[in-house]
């Protein structure tokens, strides 16, 4: 037994020695040349190695460096740098005849840059062969270069452009593959952190190489990505106000260099324009695109953008560039329920006034979205109906506009109908044609801006179908000093022009009389019944002074309050 024992100790022993004393006597760094000179030509570019070591014991070769070049057109800079490559080989072709054959390739802590140029063209396209790479020969020597496994371990890739020196960064890249080939389709899982959190993992099947632009190469793969920051992906300029965290799960394919995707989408907290705040409901997006390679022109084919039970349809173009996504989107939607949209409406800057919330109502919308995505602008009207405002007494905020005129509108505002026309801009809302009919007010017409801070400048016009309340006096006055009585005569039915202002925040208007178009609008509706009111004056031009006098007193009195 204890013989048995000293010679399973020997044969022990001796497998030990081999481990640490045969890979000294393989000269491993004559096949440094061979690995980069074969690695160069299937990837069309100049591969460097370190020193190169042999471990018998996992059976690979292990360089301490690795650099792979950059297509000189983009950067005189390594396009791929890595602490440490092993190379897995056959063991006893490599000690009895010294042959190499490769089996896999593990690449630890690489550091990749990717980088596109103003023509949209990305550094990558020349992998494996570029403009050589329709060659006989350069097919031949690809199509004998396949790797049985293939691993890249906490790596980083820097995407950016030509134009800039702004870098995005990504984290813990995990790349795994097998039976790599330059001329076969093989599978390929790609998992990698986001900036500022979030996941991103691809699966599927690529190849073979597209040897003349690696761009062009066919794909088809599951696409998952989970907590994409928007604001920090680098792609878009902090400026435009743009963010959100991005949830996607899509299918991709790429053939023939056109690509296409289709999925489902969530934006949570998103932000469009600049000077927003992060809307408290997610958006959901249903899409289907597609993409040419060569072009960088994409279309979004009909896709159905949803905020709760409100849904709204989408379809237009885009072009991407290095520095800017240009983009030409149609949004139409009709009858949303209002009460789901009201959350989201922060994002694109609206704010309702404090307190208030819409219980009822339906919206219309027919958009236009444009320009990059650093300075989009979206155009178009906007309409709301059958809508109550509740916790918001229109009254009370115009009360020095609803006193003179005797207006009581409650503490809930029930709305007919507001339609308008926007421009929503990173510097702003700009509203025209805005038109309101409110049952317990009138009909209001005007329009304004909303500044990238918040702050109101509107210029309106009410007209009053209830009570005239401390108007009714002077203003009679003047349409008798006339010859007529106030609202006698056709054209008076439609009630009384009232300009005012809104001024301050959305979420806390001020309502303004405007002091002089009141006034005169005022006079103008009531002279405009008595037709012709230089005759009707007469002998009465002093007392119709008097009580213009007295009308003008009176605005200027509630003013002043």
């Amino acid at each position: 037994m204890k013989r048995n024992l000293k010679i399973a100790a020997v044969c022990v022993a001796a497998v030990v020695v081999l481990l640490i004393i045969v890979p000294f006597f393989i000269p491993v760094n004559q096949f440094k040349p061979t690995i980069e000179a074969q690695a160069s030509q299937a990837l069309g570019r100049k591969v460097q190695l370190g020193d190169l070591s042999f471990s018998l014991l996992r059976g690979s070769l292990t360089a301490h460096d690795l650099s792979i070049a950059d297509d000189p057109s983009f950067s005189t800079s390594a396009f791929l740098a890595a602490r440490e490559l092993s190379v897995g080989v056959r063991i006893m072709p490599l000690i009895f005849s010294r042959s190499l054959e490769v089996t896999g390739i593990t690449i630890e802590q690489p550091e990749v840059t990717l980088l596109q140029n103003a023509a949209g063209t990305w550094n990558f396209a020349t992998l494996g062969g570029g403009q050589s790479g329709s060659s006989q020969s350069s097919s031949a020597s690809a199509g004998s270069f396949v790797i049985e496994k293939f691993a890249l371990k906490d790596g980083r890739i820097n995407i950016g452009s030509t134009n800039s020196q702004r870098r995005s960064t990504y984290d813990h890249v995990e790349v795994e593959s097998s039976n790599v080939s330059m001329t076969a389709k093989f599978p390929v899982s790609v998992t990698l952190s986001l900036p500022g959190g979030g996941t991103f993992k691809l699966t599927g099947n690529v190849g073979p190489i597209n040897l003349g632009n690696a761009t062009l190469t066919p794909l088809d793969a599951r696409l998952e990505v989970r907590g994409l920051n928007l604001a920090s992906t680098g792609f878009l300029d902090s400026s435009a106000g743009l963010g959100g965290l991005l949830d996607a799960d899509a299918n991709l394919t790429s053939q023939n260099g056109v690509a296409e995707t289709s999925g489902d989408a969530k934006l949570a907290k998103a932000m469009l324009v600049a000077g927003g705040s992060p809307a408290s409901v997610p958006v959901t997006l249903n899409f289907d695109t597609k993409y040419d390679l060569t072009k960088n022109t994409g279309v979004l084919n009909p896709s159905t953008l949803k905020i709760g039970n409100a849904a709204a349809q989408l379809n237009g173009t885009y072009q991407m560039a290095a520095d800017a996504t240009d983009v030409n989107v149609s949004l139409k939607a009709k009858g949303m329920p209002a009460t789901d949209l009201q959350s989201f409406l922060p994002a694109v800057g609206v704010n309702l006034p404090k307190g208030a919330s819409l219980q009822t109502g339906t919206i219309d919308a027919d958009l236009a979205i444009a320009g990059p995505t650093k300075n989009l602008v979206t155009t178009g009207n906007v309409g709301l109906f059958s809508a109550k405002l509740a916790g918001f007494d229109l009254g009370s905020k115009m009360s020095a506009i609803s006193s003179l005129a005797g207006l009581k509108t409650g503490n809930d505002l029930a709305i007919d109908k507001v339609t308008t026309d926007l421009r929503v801009a990173p510097n702003g809302i700009q509203v025209s044609n805005f038109a309101a009919a409110i049952p317990s007010l009138g009909n209001l017409v005007g329009g304004g801006d909303v500044n990238a801070s918040n702050q109101l400048d509107f210029k309106m016009a009410a007209t009053v179908t209830s009570g005239l309340g401390a108007l009714a006096s002077p203003v009679t006055g003047v349409a008798a000093l006339m010859g007529k009585a106030t609202g006698t005569q056709s054209g008076c039915k439609n009630g009384t022009t009232v300009p005012f202002q809104i001024q301050g925040t959305m979420s806390d208007p001020k309502f303004v009389p405007d002091v002089g178009g009141l006034a005169a609008g005022l006079l103008k509706s009531q002279l405009g019944c008595v037709g012709n009111a230089a005759g009707g004056l007469g002998s009465n031009a002093s007392k119709a002074a008097g009580a213009i006098t007295g009308v003008t007193s009176l605005f200027g009195k509630k003013k002043g309050q």
